[in-house]
């Protein structure tokens, strides 16, 4: 059961996303997945009996909101966090893409969710959610408050007439190393349509960066051509050669993270030991649970 203190706090996360969202009460409610009446009554202060339980779990998710005790937790910028969150700038700025692949587990997909949340136009897609380029464009139409259900041809050609009509949209696709070929030729596709309305953000761990470029070598058909639209360039915050200097950011991003949402009196070193992997680097996934479940 939901507490209405959680449901408050969730409204009120709603209320400033709604400002950073261009469009109707209709439309956000839609990238909401609620209708239009239920995000009204929510917004007007009715709490109770208007959601179900799993609707409210999903819309805390999707505001980054705990539905239990623990301490909000506080973002540390990182070097990792402030290098997406400048490349996310540029890219939407000036209407470019971009390609970031990097080690997993070192706070991208926290940086691209946290500036959705803060900049208008800009939406997140979780491709390992949306492998199928029917499952990507659906979604990306939703995040936008588009409709989504109905003809494929109709959902594709409203998305791109919409993005043609936004000032300075973003798209971020996450996990993209997930999605079927047919996925990477839509996204071409939409990239081709949308042309100069429109910036995107690639990201992935080395596997996309890895399959991207045996699917360029053994020349399959449209990543030659998406590499080129997305910079020609693995954009990464440490280059592979270099592990001691990638051991040293990873420690001070975990140290950061530590720093800043641990009680007073917290060993931040014994932390920091118990979040080390096999690999002699700090899991940054592990750090949430050795602070809250101690």
């Amino acid at each position: 059961m939901i507490s209405t203190d959680i449901k408050q706090r969730i409204v009120t996360a709603l209320a400033d996303a709604r400002r950073n969202f261009d469009g109707s009460d209709a439309r956000f409610a839609i990238s909401l997945d609620i209708n239009a009446a239920q995000y009204n009554r929510i917004k007007n202060g009715e709490l109770d009996k208007i959601l179900s339980d799993q609707k409210w779990i999903g819309l805390a998710r999707r505001m980054a909101i705990s539905i239990d005790n623990a301490p909000v937790w506080k973002t540390a910028e990182t070097p990792v966090f402030q290098f997406i969150n400048a490349q996310l700038e540029d890219c939407q700025e000036q209407g470019i893409s971009s390609l970031f692949c990097d080690l997993s587990d070192i706070g991208k997909t926290y940086a691209c969710e946290c500036y959705v949340r803060t900049h208008r136009n800009a939406v997140y897609i979780d491709c390992s959610q949306a492998k199928t380029k029917q499952l990507l464009i659906r979604a990306i139409a939703r995040e936008f408050g588009l409709t989504y259900s109905g003809r494929y041809n109709d959902v594709y050609s409203e998305l791109v007439f919409y993005l043609k009509t936004l000032t300075r949209p973003l798209i971020i696709l996450d996990e993209v190393g997930d999605v079927r070929h047919e996925t990477f030729l839509e996204i071409k596709s939409l990239w081709n349509a949308t042309r100069g309305c429109c910036a995107w953000y690639m990201v992935g761990a080395d596997g996309l960066k890895q399959r991207m470029q045996r699917s360029i070598d053994n020349k399959i058909i449209g990543f030659t051509e998406l590499f080129s639209r997305f910079g020609k360039r693995y954009q990464c915050i440490v280059a592979e050669d270099k592990p001691v200097e990638r051991s040293e950011m990873l420690i001070i991003t975990a140290t950061m993270i530590i720093k800043a949402n641990a009680e007073a009196g917290v060993n931040t070193g014994k932390v920091l030991r118990g979040c080390m992997g096999e690999d002699k680097f700090p899991s940054l996934r592990r750090i949430y649970n050795e602070l809250t479940l101690r």
